[in-house]
């Protein structure tokens, strides 16, 4: 039996040669699309698996109600308290700093290291690094300690059996106590070396304010990690406004109101990845990854559409088989099992081709993604596989048992023909795929313009040939280091202006704390800067006047403002110029606006502008040790040049030893964008897949159903119908449904693109144009590709369709 199912099914796919070709291609596209994101999938969900407490270790994070926003920061006492009040917390680890490189000087030899972290002592209980020297116990107890990664060590001492050895930086000594293998599985904790930061978590040990650490619980095994953050809002943070609130006249309810945080959310170690609301180690992306595999999957829904529409449209070729196999006593089971054969055996040759595909695309794909994605995870062929056999029942059981179910007698006689539910199930389903071609579209181009719009977007500064120098040794007056530079660098050739700023458009950077001005307060970004660093950038002013050197009381207690400042006091620029505010940072002196500058945006477009003060970075006696780069304003006509002078000057005289860290301004702020200029080419990529799966199953569906119309265009062609009165009654009923498809496509799109814009602060309003364009591009490329077929069968032999009328 099976061989004989065999057999018809090879002639069947001879006899139709074009469908056959065309349901292995859609299919193939479709499986290789579906795999490729499905890796990508399960990598990102594969990080900190390695660890074996991630089931207990939950990262935290804060909620602010009042600003409608996540934080990944946490004080000391907060962490502390939780501990000590809540019993399913066993423990906590703290995260001070991370990205940390020193110019560090051993027994032979000095080098540069980077990669470091600023850890709590406890950290080897989180993350059980693999121990090839050293004891982890005790590894961070004390201050003048460092744990090595085994890549760390070699690279200092050339060798891995260091503990005990003793390392120099920062005019301090330290002594090697562990070094330890990092995972070679996925994992955003990576350091290459480990210290425990003492003064600084000793300062801050009873500042509940100052919110400057990474935070992990650890749980206990039973513990409900809900629970638990409920615990943590009654007895941690109401505990701390309670605190805070009784010197400043307010109530502890208020207090939360007006400086939160309000809530916290637990997310589990091996899903702070892609689910958390706010990481320390990278921003979470779940959303996009969900919009690719979705589009991923409609491409295989496409792929079985076309299956089924094509199997459908061969129903009249095999009626009289079904009628045939009916009479000599075939049951209506095994006619469905020989027709979901004969899709298997599609699917499954379709499904070898894809992994074939894959492995050729990965290299491309990995390097899109910055990856390095292997084929050798089970989870993608078991999944793979599975969506092989949806597709198998899908596109084969909707066929197989629409033509089981054929009346032997009336197939027998030829009155199949006149049954109009084969139509209907063909013209529902050509409207659904091409409901999703719409939708790819009207989405491709959306998303198009958005990315543009970003692109060419008035910033509010100009970062053109301003090439900033990040500090990289440790220096204890950064300030005057900074003054020096800014005295030396202007003798070299090409450097044309020279400033600081903190706040700096695309680096990431940035700290902030609560503004109050009588009843009211909101959180501020700090830009402390040189006194022309906003006019060095290009920042327009609006209202008031600039910081001026010669004014003594613009490095005390004079600031400019932005616009987003004086919106969220509810001043207007004339109330905000008359305003005295108290800083959370220096909360006894009064502070005055001088200036509102128009907002500019040092983030990214896909969020909103926030509140910033500026200020001298004199002003304040702590603001002057963060210090931390040089801004050079570079003559374009020489800008290679002037790179590679400054290079010199600095590796020479700045800072020997240390790697030259610079990027320009504006190419950094670009790199916001990459994100999006990635989503922008996949969905092309999509676009173009998903239209050719459609067009190439609209042209052999069409190439069907107009061979089964042959005669009547013979007959018609006879009585006298012109060419163009034939192709456009044979195109007619495509053009209809195409029609129809798209209209119900443009709400569908309407909504769904509306939901993706909603993410971008600074977004276009929703075109009319690709919504008439999808129209009229369906439109066109259906009657191009079925008016083929259609001019086709307009040189009929009528002889030939005739002869027996």
């Amino acid at each position: 039996m099976i061989n004989n199912w065999l057999k018809i099914a090879f002639i069947n796919y001879k006899k139709n040669w074009l469908s056959t070709l065309i349901n292995l291609f859609g299919l193939t596209i479709g499986l290789t699309g579906f795999m490729l994101i499905l890796m990508h999938w399960n990598d990102e969900e594969s990080y900190e698996r390695w660890n074996p407490k991630k089931d207990q270790i939950y990262a935290f994070q804060t909620y602010n109600k009042k600003e409608n926003s996540y934080g990944n920061n946490i004080s000391i006492p907060i962490a502390k308290r939780a501990k000590e009040v809540i019993p399913d917390i066993k423990d906590y680890v703290l995260f001070k700093s991370s990205g940390l490189g020193f110019k560090i000087t051993t027994k032979s030899k000095t080098v540069f290291q980077e990669g470091g972290m600023n850890v709590s002592d406890n950290f080897f209980e989180f993350f059980p690094f693999k121990l090839v020297d050293g004891s982890s116990k005790n590894t961070l107890k004390d201050g003048g300690v460092i744990a090595l990664s085994t890549t760390a060590a070699k690279n200092l001492f050339g060798k891995t059996n260091v503990a005990g050895e003793s390392l120099k930086f920062n005019n301090k000594n330290f002594v090697v106590t562990a070094v330890y293998e990092l995972p070679k599985e996925n994992s955003q904790i990576k350091p290459e070396f480990l210290l425990k930061p003492v003064e600084p978590m000793k300062n801050d040990e009873n500042q509940w304010g100052n919110f400057g650490y990474g935070c992990f619980f650890m749980l206990g095994k039973d513990a409900d990690p809900v629970i638990v953050q409920q615990k943590i809002v009654k007895d941690v943070f109401e505990y701390r406004a309670k605190i805070n609130a009784g010197g400043s006249g307010i109530t502890p309810q208020k207090y939360l109101e007006l400086y939160g945080p309000n809530d916290c959310l637990l997310t589990p170690l091996d899903k702070i990845k892609l689910h958390a609301k706010a990481s320390w180690f990278g921003n979470p992306d779940f959303k996009t990854l969900m919009i690719l595999f979705t589009l991923s999957v409609l491409i295989v829904i496409l792929s079985a559409i076309n299956f089924i529409n094509l199997k459908t449209a061969q129903a009249s070729q095999r009626a009289k088989e079904i009628g045939v196999r009916k009479a000599i006593g075939s049951t209506k089971l095994s006619l469905v099992l020989q027709f979901l054969l004969e899709t298997f055996l599609i699917c499954l040759a379709s499904y070898f081709l894809a992994l074939a595909s894959t492995e050729i695309l990965l290299p491309s794909f990995n390097k899109f993604y910055d990856k390095e994605m292997v084929m050798n995870d089970w989870h993608i062929y078991f999944y793979s596989f599975a969506m092989v056999l949806v597709v198998t029942l899908i596109s084969g059981l909707i066929p197989a048992t629409y033509l089981s179910n054929f009346k032997a007698i009336e197939t027998l006689k030829g009155n199949f023909a006149r049954s109009k539910h084969g139509v209907w199930l063909r013209n529902g389903i050509l409207t659904l795929q091409l409901i999703i071609s719409s939708f790819f579209i009207i989405g491709g181009w959306i998303v198009s313009q958005q990315v543009k719009y970003m692109m060419n977007k008035d910033l509010g500064f100009s970062g053109k040939q301003i090439m900033m120098i990040n500090f990289s040794e440790e220096n204890p007056k950064p300030w005057l280091k900074y003054e020096r530079l800014k005295n030396e660098m202007r003798k070299i050739q090409g450097v044309t202006d020279i400033s600081y700023g903190e706040a700096v458009p695309g680096n990431g950077r940035s700290s902030d704390s609560n503004m109050d001005y009588m009843d009211k307060s909101i959180q501020a970004q700090h830009g402390s800067m040189d006194y022309d660093y906003l006019q060095f950038i290009n920042v327009k002013l609006k209202k008031g006047r600039w910081l001026e050197q010669n004014l003594a009381s613009d490095t005390i207690s004079n600031v400019l403002v932005n616009e987003a400042f004086v919106r969220k006091f509810g001043w207007n620029d004339e109330e905000a110029l008359k305003r005295v505010f108290h800083p959370g940072f220096d909360y006894q002196k009064d502070y005055h606006i001088v200036g509102i500058v128009k907002d500019f945006n040092i983030k990214n477009l896909q969020t909103t502008i926030e509140p910033i003060v500026f200020f001298h970075y004199k002003e304040t006696d702590w603001k002057r040790f963060d210090v931390y780069n040089i801004q050079l304003k570079i003559n374009p006509d020489d800008i290679d040049g002037t790179v590679k002078r400054l290079k010199t000057y600095w590796q020479n005289n700045v800072e020997p030893g240390y790697p030259f860290d610079y990027y320009f301004l504006d190419q950094k702020f670009a790199e916001s964008f990459v994100k999006y200029q990635k989503q922008q080419t996949l969905f092309t990529i999509l676009n173009a897949m998903v239209l050719v799966v459609a067009l190439l199953g609209l042209f052999a569906l069409s190439s069907l159903m107009i061979g089964q119309k042959l005669k009547d265009v013979a007959i018609r062609k006879t009585l006298g119908a012109s060419d163009r009165t034939l192709i456009l009654g044979l195109t007619k009923q495509f053009l209809w449904i195409t029609l129809i498809a798209v209209l119900i496509s443009i709400p569908i799109s309407y909504y769904l693109m509306n939901e993706w814009l909603k993410d971008f602060a600074y977004r276009i309003d929703m075109p009319v144009f690709p919504f008439v364009l999808s129209l009229i591009l369906l439109l066109i490329l259906t009657f191009a590709v079925v008016s083929v077929k259609a001019y086709q069968a307009t040189k009929v032999n009528l002889v030939k369709y005739l002869k027996y009328e």
